[in-house]
């Protein structure tokens, strides 16, 4: 059964979907999609066990694209979509799985191939924060910092963790994700000639290698119609370290009428 998921709307105009990378929310994709929303309809989502939307023991890409189908539906579809990392291998298999639902997709620093589980220190060292009562975010900062030498890294992480009321508490199912990191580092496996063929533009950060030969090349396997841009001097994070060349490459991607 699909999760309802947590949804912010801002602007009008035609619907985006816009969904977050792993132990993200909708709210790391507020200061993109303020800009966004001049011109469009922005849907900041929460994945499942993620932000504010419900905690659920089965955490797997399918599952992911059938929360996105029933919410896509309830809006009327077909939709936009731009995925960050996780959020863009969700929308891939949505598109894939359910291609009428989208009419347009942005794939952020990911591919549809699998990765090593890189973020399994970080869940590690987020488990080993104590939370006890009177915990402060200072605190668990400190905690961090051997595991996640950055520090915006580290204010990534804390963003999943609510101090309110004395009594400190992940956001993020925490205990689910981490049991699952291998499946989120990798990708379902589709038959041969499963493609989607619409409109797909994958964006890159010039300092990551998410995207690389391979990955182009399992993209262009899938979305034939896929085009690739390079965010100069971006890692991994591109919408965050590079917003407006970012943005330069999504928004006319975004505004071009539907073929």
């Amino acid at each position: 059964m699909p999760v309802p998921l947590h949804v912010t709307a801002l602007g009008e105009g035609p619907p985006l979907l816009v969904l977050h990378g792993l132990f993200g929310s909708g709210s790391n994709w507020g200061a993109i999609a303020r800009r966004l929303a001049g011109t469009q309809r922005v849907l900041l989502v929460d994945l499942r066990n993620h932000g504010d939307s419900p905690h659920h023991p089965r955490m797997d890409y399918k599952a992911m694209a059938e929360d996105l189908a029933a919410l896509i539906e309830a809006e009327g579809g077909p939709i936009a979509l731009l995925g960050h990392s996780m959020g863009g291998k969700a929308a891939m298999v949505l598109a894939l799985t359910a291609p009428t639902l989208v009419s347009r997709l942005v794939v952020v620093d990911i591919a549809p191939v699998a990765y090593p589980p890189s973020f399994r220190p970080y869940a590690e060292a987020m488990a080993a924060v104590p939370l006890r009562p009177g915990l402060r975010r200072s605190e668990a900062d400190a905690a961090l910092r051997a595991a996640v030498p950055d520090a915006s890294v580290r204010a990534f992480l804390l963003q999943n963790l609510r101090l309110a009321d004395g009594a400190p508490a992940w956001r993020c199912n925490l205990s689910v994700i981490t049991d699952v990191l291998e499946t989120i580092s990798g990708f379902p496996a589709f038959p041969d000639g499963v493609q989607w063929p619409g409109e797909a533009l994958f964006v890159s950060g010039e300092r990551s290698g998410y995207i690389d030969a391979r990955g182009r090349a399992a993209a262009l396997t899938r979305f034939p119609a896929a085009a690739f841009v390079v965010v100069p001097g971006a890692g991994h994070w591109v919408h965050a370290e590079a917003p407006e060349p970012f943005l330069r490459a999504v928004t006319p991607f975004l505004a071009l009428p539907p073929r």
